[in-house]
């Protein structure tokens, strides 16, 4: 038998474009290879099954080997095997899917998916690295001759009669001069640990050195010797593909630190198991985010039958899921012929839903059934809850019933809850309900205390997207209004139809506001003189809560924010004239001891925010020495 011809393409030049652009990165050949052997293997024992194949199945390893001299890689398996007629017709042409017309065959047979397999193009970026690559296989059919089939890169093919003795395929790559770093050991072992390391049939790649028991001592003690045994690189039945009731705790902590050896437990997982109208499974974990909101992203794993295809799967997963980490397989999400890439399709779309839908019913689950261990968590999960509320409609409806707001006392609440308990005190004369938050409770513990005092509730707003997750409340609560706790004094922030009186004249008032804004010297302080309770500070500073909130959603990335990140920042200087400080500059004796006194205060407010430093911070020292 021998026999020579020309691929059948539809276009002269595909095949180099196959050879160099096809795919995004030329490790995959392996991926592929490797892959067709599991779904011949695949494929003989389903025939086995079927009783469509009575003989001995024997082991179905898929071996991976190479020759450093030779400059060659071999992927064998014992599967289905081709005859020289079915070489011509799923090798030759190109794209062609022997796994229609496997399936067509068996599509009343149980499970016929799961064993579709692409031949095709995922065979032909053998020759993004090789310069020739030969295939020697025999079918599993009775009275099947083998085969042998060459191709050097170009169009060309010959088949000839072939050796092999035992049922399936050997596929030889000769590797080309620069692809030569793929002839290493540690090169390919890398490549299968990325891409196999899940697949359901075992890959055997040589052999490695394991410690074995060998009796004891003389003093009873157990002696060990080292044997070789077959390096297989995968397990074939990872957890996403058992039923749940099959698994315990201990089982999904080892497998997450399979996935991520360096990464603290997860706090909880969710494990998605779903046949109709699309098929997926899966493991979703909830790692500790806690602010470090960048880092986390792309730990999702996307498989496809328990081949990993890629960790970048934001066309799947909602965005603010990115957080999370763990596997998705699907044979359901369309892949472009290179398996990299999503494209555009409705079951994209409500895989995307279902996934939202389970995380957020998860959610709720853990918050009904067991209220303080989720309280315990919210810290770390409370940075994606909003993230999701903020970007997923559908899911802020569900998650207000689960998100919870946190105050300075470390209390949590629900947004009904947190309404009812501040409602009453914390509305304003326009029957606004103001709800007060700190973003640094250490730096700004003095407006927080200002507040206790009226027994007004702060809450604690400190995380990277807090300032968008405010604006979100806002337009989501009725007449309720958010306010950074130091964005004015307390008695603005909060106005009563009872607002304090100012005691100063207007002369003296004008008197203070002149001599203030002389001893600041700094136009971007405006400077108010202000009827507050003698117990709140001589002077405040303030940044006006509207144009802090815009300068922060900024910093975060807000869209269409990027005009006030850069503006210049403006802060209000409120004089508490009813403060003894005040009465004390008015009634000093001399212009120089007023401006000094003025200029302390100041300074003081400016300490408080954190704002004093350099010279005005040495100067204040120095001048509160010299008033002691």
């Amino acid at each position: 038998m021998q026999e020579k011809g020309t691929i059948s393409i539809h276009t002269e030049n595909i095949f180099p474009i196959i050879k160099k652009f096809l795919y995004s990165d030329n490790e995959i050949f392996l991926r592929e290879l490797v892959s067709n052997a599991v779904d011949a293997t695949q494929k003989i024992k389903r025939l086995a099954t079927l009783g469509q194949y009575s003989g001995d199945l024997g082991d179905t390893t898929v071996e991976v080997s190479f020759d450093e001299k030779k400059k060659t890689i071999t992927i064998s398996d014992k599967g289905l095997g081709m005859t020289a007629e079915e070489i011509k017709k799923y090798i030759n042409q190109v794209a062609f899917s022997g796994a229609e017309e496997f399936v067509e065959k068996f599509k009343d047979a149980k499970d016929a998916n799961e064993i579709i397999g692409k031949f095709g193009l995922g065979f032909y970026s053998a020759f993004m690295v090789a310069d020739k690559v030969e295939i020697s296989t025999l079918s599993y059919q009775d009275g099947a001759e083998p085969a042998r089939w060459t191709c050097d890169g170009t169009t060309e093919f010959e088949i000839t009669e072939g050796d092999r003795k035992e049922r399936g395929t050997d596929v030889i790559l000769y590797i080309n001069k620069d692809s030569e770093e793929f002839v290493d050991k540690f090169k390919i072992q890398g490549i299968l640990d990325k891409y196999a390391k899940f697949l359901p049939v075992p890959i055997k790649f040589g052999t490695k050195t394991e410690s074995v028991e060998d009796g004891e001592d003389k003093e009873g003690k157990k002696k060990w010797k080292s044997v070789e045994v077959d390096n297989i690189i995968n397990t074939t039945e990872p957890i996403w593909t058992k039923s749940p009731n099959d698994l315990k705790d201990e089982d999904y902590l080892k497998f997450y630190k399979e996935l991520y050896p360096m990464s603290e437990d997860p706090l909880f997982w969710i494990h998605l198991n779903v046949d109709y109208p699309f098929n997926l499974t899966g493991v979703l974990y909830f790692p500790k985010v806690k602010n470090e909101f960048e880092l986390q992203r792309n730990k999702i794993k996307l498989f496809s039958r328990q081949v990993f295809i890629t960790d970048e799967v934001k066309d799947i997963v909602p965005e603010f899921l990115m957080l999370l980490h763990g596997v998705i397989d699907s044979p359901d999400i369309p892949l472009n012929v290179s398996r990299s890439f999503l494209q555009a399709d409705s079951n994209v779309k409500k895989i995307n839903n279902y996934i939202t839908k389970k995380v957020a019913d998860k959610l709720a689950e853990l918050f009904k059934k067991d209220r303080e261990s989720y309280q315990s968590k919210w810290d770390d999960i409370g940075l994606f809850v909003k993230y999701g509320m903020i970007s997923e409609e559908k899911f802020y409806e569900k998650g207000k019933d689960f998100a919870l707001l946190k105050n300075t006392n470390g209390e949590y609440f629900t947004f009904q809850e947190y309404e009812d308990k501040v409602k009453a005190l914390q509305t304003d004369k326009n029957d606004q309900t103001i709800y007060l938050y700190a973003t640094d409770v250490d730096q700004q513990d003095a407006f927080i205390q200002s507040a206790n005092k009226k027994d007004y509730d702060v809450l604690v707003m400190d995380s990277p997207i807090d300032s968008h997750f405010i604006q979100n409340l806002e337009a989501k609560l009725e007449k309720t209004q958010l306010k950074r706790v130091d964005a004015d004094v307390v008695d603005k922030l909060i106005q009563k139809e009872d607002a304090q009186a100012n005691l100063l004249t207007e002369e003296q008032s004008k008197e203070v506001k002149e001599l203030f804004e002389k001893a600041i010297g700094d136009q971007s302080y405006t400077v108010e003189v202000e009827g507050l309770s003698p117990e709140e500070m001589p002077v405040t500073i303030t940044m006006e809560e509207f144009m802090r909130r815009m300068k922060e959603m900024a910093a975060t990335g807000g869209g269409g924010m990027g005009f006030y990140g850069a503006m210049p920042d403006a802060y209000k200087v409120a004089i508490n004239g009813n403060h003894p400080v005040v009465d004390k500059i008015i009634k000093a004796k001399t212009e120089k001891t007023k401006m000094k006194l003025a200029k302390q205060a100041f300074d003081l407010a400016k300490l408080s925010q954190g704002l004093l430093t350099g010279k005005d911070l040495t100067s204040f020292v120095q001048r509160s020495v010299d008033l002691l």
